[in-house]
């Protein structure tokens, strides 16, 4: 119930004007305190805690330039100049002019009475003389007079606040007087003689009297703001203490959390956005010195959302996988104010949470097989395969690439489908079967199929998975981490929560995370190499690198960057510009802390036209994802693996989608009366062929791996696949491809593509040549049959094995058991089975 009474709440705060009208009539939670600093104080009109007074004359919002209240109101808005948008007015407005009939007690009030009296509540800090200012707006010479008291009292020198500025909202602070009518200034002023918190008043003197803003200043020369004045500073009777809390798995690339009770926040209140309004940095080091990350935190609520479901709270996170054990630090660098989230230069230091230190010990970790937490953070060290900063391991992948709406499931807080025909949301009910007892859920057993589905892939061998963070507006229309689909600057804390749990399960599991930040649909659309706007309202920034997009990066960089082994896809079928990839890239590997790698995603007939621009030091990009016909991977990754090393940065290219778009990668034969082959072309295709031409072809050309695209025509699509069974059979290929390498000691990492030496001039796909020259050779043949090798300028004997791509197992002997450097050599036929694939060792 709490969580969709939030809802409720969080829709009509996306409706900007509605909300700011709601919190004008009925003011913002009386446990916000307006804080003094340095002697100053400011306090946005709309920001009062109660109204009173009210059954003659009241204080209305005006929010919009046809904004109205109770007529009579001679005056159009003026909202355009208000700070934030927004300003109060007394109303009926019956006494715009001398000729106008004064009532006293109804339109006018000389002295501070009872009428139409706002509250706020502040804090003290520094006693003594405040000096009065507010901002109004006069159009005429009765509507421009204000009466401001203090705790409940209304000194002489509250009395009669006048403006003679016309027609413009104007910062004065004057007292009138019988002997100047038009104000004497250094007379509005209150004494305030103990610090602490204290009630400051506004009340009537004429009715239609605009008002935008008010200040205190202990400076009696203070200078007229010119625009909307000082910022207001705001503190909450529920914020925390700025106790810090450290725990998780002290270990080794474990999850390190470190809670910080700080300002009490809420999804979904309008004047406070804990997302875009603070930005939380911890600065963790290690004793040596050597390992220094500045982690961006995120708020989460109650600490405990993933269970309870909570918008609101006072806990703020940061993650940390630390490398080594020792002794860590941590420093918290918390700022507030407008938009500092995405503008450091825009907020300021907010005590006591900002400069909070300490430390925590860190062990050795207890972790052994698959899980990531055993082999450390997969990185990027300039080679064209990830390599683990643990055990120095280097990875190969092979996964599914849909359905790219794996997110898009039932058990996660607020999650909703636009399109329920064409994008569903998902149960994962087939899989259901494969949670085990001791897997992690949420609230009462929720999320056990989805986990089940990611037990299931990791018990075939597969070690990655994708998903789309964000589709608003894209096929499925059903996947993104805000409270609202529409509001990008506020975040579903439980429901990311919920998707932390989940992937952090995959990372135990030992499966690699491929996340595609946003859908080629959000951004502009090519036809060609012509460049065609589609303007839609989901895209970000409408495809720029604006405060949207960042803070959308940033968020989920902090919620989920501590994750061992992942890459950023700056987005599925990506069209945008250079200068928008570029400055994205840029973006994500200047927050990410841990260095990931940073890939793209583009359409076949785009790539010679985007990826050029982007190689090398043109841009901060360390792989690419590529999307090819299942009959051209060997090339595409080829191409792009020696394009990007001519570049001066190699790039990690993997093959993440096959076309063709309807079919894909099929499912097994007899899966739902599936035959086992689609036609495309004019030619049929199946499993064996994506084993073939796909698995290996991209191996072979020195790529990092596949992941699987299931099409839109066969079952199982990429939108509606709730059952990786599907596709059984080649989840069996995959596995049997990464057990040869690292069953084998094959040194991948340091090979390269040598097709020449086999005869294959054109890197066609007739054979495939994969290499460390001079120590060991794999040839792969697709079509089987028998191959020769050129060993030319090469000395030593080499022995000659082979490997069955379709059953794996041990490497098995030929005709040819050894041949000599050289020449070129013979390598024989395979033990069985002369027309199917196999694969030949040559090793010195």
């Amino acid at each position: 119930m709490q969580k969709t009474y939030s809802r409720m709440l969080a829709l009509i705060l996306s409706l900007n004007p509605v909300f700011l009208q709601a919190i004008a009539v009925t003011g913002v939670p009386e446990t916000l305190i307006f804080e003094e600093q340095d002697g100053l104080l400011a306090v946005e009109a709309e920001h009062f805690f109660k109204q009173t007074d009210t059954d003659v004359r009241a204080w209305y919002p005006m929010f919009t330039v046809n904004s109205t209240g109770p007529e009579p109101d001679g005056d159009p808005s003026h909202v355009v100049g208000a700070s934030k948008d927004l300003y109060l007015e007394i109303l009926p407005d019956t006494r715009r002019s001398h000729g106008d009939k004064l009532i006293r007690g109804e339109n006018f009030s000389n002295f501070p009475t009872p009428m139409a009296t706002l509250h706020y509540k502040v804090k003290i800090n520094t006693p003594g003389r405040y000096y009065v200012w507010a901002r109004l707006y006069s159009t005429n010479t009765e509507d421009n007079g204000l009466h401001v008291g203090l705790n409940g009292e209304w000194p002489a020198s509250g009395s009669r606040m006048q403006w003679t500025a016309k027609n413009q909202w104007f910062w004065d602070s004057k007292q009138r007087t019988e002997e100047v009518h038009t104000g004497v200034p250094g007379l509005i002023y209150l004494d305030i003689e103990e610090p602490g918190e204290h009630v400051i008043m506004f009340s009537m003197r004429e009715d239609g009297t605009e008002f935008d803003k008010w200040l205190m200043t202990l400076d009696p020369e203070f200078e007229r703001p010119e625009d909307a004045g000082p910022v207001s500073r705001v503190r909450d009777t529920r914020d925390g203490d700025g106790t810090v809390t450290v725990g998780g798995d002290l270990q080794t690339w474990h999850k390190v959390t470190l809670d910080l009770a700080g300002p009490w926040a809420s999804e979904t209140n309008g004047f406070f956005n804990p997302f875009t309004a603070c930005r939380m940095t911890v600065i963790f080091r290690h004793e040596s010195g050597d390992y220094v990350y500045h982690v961006p935190g995120y708020f989460a609520a109650d600490g405990n959302a993933r269970e309870t479901s909570a918008t609101e709270g006072n806990i703020w996170r940061a993650h940390l996988s630390p490398d080594v054990p020792g002794e860590w630090t941590y420093t918290i660098r918390f700022a507030s104010g407008p938009m500092a989230a995405v503008d450091p230069a825009a907020g300021s230091a907010r005590g006591p949470f900002d400069g909070t230190s300490g430390s925590f010990i860190v062990t050795d970790s207890d972790k052994t097989g698959v899980d990531f937490r055993a082999r450390g953070r997969l990185t990027y060290t300039g080679d064209s395969h990830l390599r683990f900063a643990g055990d120095k391991s280097y990875f190969l992948k092979a996964g599914p690439d849909a359905p790219e709406t794996l997110l898009a499931y039932t058990d996660f807080d607020n999650t909703e489908t636009r399109k329920p025909d064409k994008g569903p949301l998902k149960t994962w009910e087939p899989h259901l079967q494969d949670w085990k007892v001791g897997d992690p859920t949420w609230q009462d057993g929720k999320g056990k199929s989805l986990i089940g589905a990611l037990n299931y892939l990791a018990g075939k061998g597969m070690n990655t998975v994708s998903f789309l963070t964000y589709n608003a507006g894209g096929d499925g229309d059903n996947v993104w981490p805000f409270v609202e689909r529409e509001d990008k600057f506020r975040y579903d804390v439980s429901k990311l929560d919920q998707w932390a749990t989940v992937l952090e399960h995959a990372q135990s599991k030992g499966i690699h995370l491929h996340f595609k930040l946003q859908e080629n649909e959000l951004d502009d659309h090519r036809e060609g190499n012509k460049r065609k706007p589609k303007v839609i309202p989901e895209a970000m920034d409408a495809g720029l690198l604006g405060p949207e997009r960042k803070l959308y990066f940033r968020e989920i960089i902090a919620r989920f960057g501590h994750n061992l082994a992942l890459n950023w896809n700056l987005g599925e079928e990506n069209t945008q510009t250079y200068e928008e990839q570029r400055d994205m890239a840029a973006y994500l590997a200047a927050v990410d802390p841990y260095g990931h790698n940073l890939v793209i995603h583009t359409f076949p007939e785009q790539q010679d036209s985007v990826y050029p621009a982007l190689l090398g030091s043109q841009s901060a990009l360390t792989g690419a994802s590529l999307q090819n016909s299942w009959d051209t991977v060997h090339q595409r990754t080829l191409q792009w693996v020696k394009a990007a090393q001519l570049a001066g940065r190699t790039w990690v290219v993997a093959n993440d989608e096959q076309g063709p778009h309807h079919g894909g990668v099929p499912p097994d034969p007899e899966y739902q009366g599936f035959s086992g082959s689609h036609e495309w072309k004019g030619k049929n295709y199946d499993l064996h062929d994506i084993r073939k031409y796909t698995l290996w072809g991209n191996l072979m050309a020195g790529g990092a791996g596949v992941e699987y695209y299931f099409g839109y025509k066969l079952p199982e699509t990429d939108l509606l696949c709730e059952d990786f069974r599907s596709r059984d059979r080649s989840w069996d290929y995959c596995r049997v491809a990464l057990e040869f390498f690292t069953g084998n000691a094959i040194p991948f990492w340091r090979m390269s593509n040598h097709n020449h030496l086999v005869g294959n001039i054109s890197d066609d796909n007739s054979r495939y040549c994969f290499a460390e020259s001079g120590t060991l050779y794999l040839v792969y043949l697709p079509e089987g049959g028998s191959s020769s090798l050129d060993l030319t300028g090469q000395s030593g004997t080499f022995s000659v094995n082979w490997f069955n791509p379709r059953k794996g197992g041990d490497l098995m002997d030929g005709q040819v058991p050894s041949v000599s450097g050289g020449g070129v050599v013979d390598l024989g036929m395979p033990p069985d089975n002369l027309h199917e694939d196999w694969l030949i060792v040559v090793r010195k």
